[in-house]
């Protein structure tokens, strides 16, 4: 909007550098161009403002594919004015010479005719094309049919409008449509992750049952070495057994030969012991018989003296002298 004060009954307008002034005084040209000042007389001057900047217009409408389905078309259209003494002319960008404000809205014209020319393109195309073909390839062929319909629009021209860029943002289904074709791919999704899942707990499973049986190996071969100690232990004390009574063998035979060996030794001594006495006690029966008898009686009285008891007191009685008597002279 263009700057506009007031001094000394007259007018000065400023404009900014992307507004196109024109101003007549009395039907003439006075001023033309962007960003210009000048000094008017309001009573008897018209004004006209036109943007030369870069616009842009977003629109959204809906269409029906040939599948009779209902689709939302959302898009955005940057245009510029070219020509604004064109434009001012086909369009009402007339300014209050008070204000500088817009006695009309052009702009608000310029985007009806821009959206309907756009719409128009559209529709003629989604109108031959199945929602299939539209959801997959229908942003680059409405965009690309959009831009030509606009540059092949002979009002745009005229008017000295430039389409500079069409975007197509979004096509869209209706809500339940969009959900009825959702549902496979989600469902596929879902299969997908279903499997993987599968998959992942069969891997776990997998996982698992390797280690239970590396733990049932590890208790079968902890089984076997202790079953081979049992037997080691067992061949062990088998041998020490037979050792043990291999030396009790020894030891029993040592003993007994050794005891034999005594008795042996022994009884060779007693026999010559009794040979000795043998031979003493011929000896001396022989050396016996050679002796008086008298002397016989006397040293068996003096054998009988040395084994008798000692005697404190002895009492003889004329009995026991007689009969001692009697005996020695027999």
């Amino acid at each position: 909007m263009a700057d506009i004060s007031k001094r000394f009954g007259l007018r000065h307008l400023r404009a900014a550098p992307t507004s196109h002034i024109r101003h007549l005084r009395r039907g003439q040209l006075a001023h033309d161009g962007a960003g210009i000042a000048f000094w008017f007389r309001p009573l008897i001057a018209a004004l006209s403002e036109v943007p030369v900047d870069d616009r842009e217009l977003a629109m959204l409408f809906h269409a029906r594919t040939a599948d009779f389905q209902d689709v939302t078309v959302q898009a955005t259209v940057t245009f510029r004015i070219t020509e604004p003494a064109a434009a001012a002319t086909r369009l009402d960008f007339s300014i209050d010479p008070g204000t500088g404000i817009w006695r009309a809205a052009p702009l608000d014209q310029i985007g009806t005719l821009l959206t309907e020319t756009a719409q128009q393109h559209a529709l003629h195309l989604l109108a031959r094309t199945s929602l299939a073909d539209t959801l997959v390839n229908g942003v680059a062929e409405v965009r690309a049919r959009m831009a030509e319909g606009l540059a092949a629009e002979p009002r745009l021209a005229e008017t000295g409008l430039e389409v500079i860029a069409v975007r197509v943002v979004a096509l869209r289904p209706e809500p339940e449509v969009e959900r009825a074709l959702r549902t496979p791919a989600r469902e596929q999704i879902q299969q997908e992750a279903d499997r993987a899942t599968y998959e992942r707990r069969a891997v776990a499973v997998e996982r698992e049952r390797a280690i239970s049986e590396n733990e049932l190996e590890s208790k079968i071969e902890l089984a076997r070495r202790e079953e081979q100690l049992v037997a080691q232990q067992g061949t062990n004390a088998r041998r020490l057994a037979e050792e043990e009574a291999a030396a009790a063998t020894v030891r029993t035979e040592s003993e007994a030969g050794r005891r034999t060996t005594l008795a042996a030794a022994e009884a060779e001594a007693l026999r010559t012991l009794g040979a000795a006495t043998a031979a003493a006690e011929a000896d001396r029966l022989a050396a016996h018989q050679q002796v008086d008898p008298a002397v016989l009686h006397a040293l068996a009285l003096m054998e009988l003296a040395g084994n008798l008891p000692k005697v404190e007191h002895l009492t003889l009685t004329p009995d026991l002298v007689t009969d001692l008597l009697g005996r020695l002279t027999r």
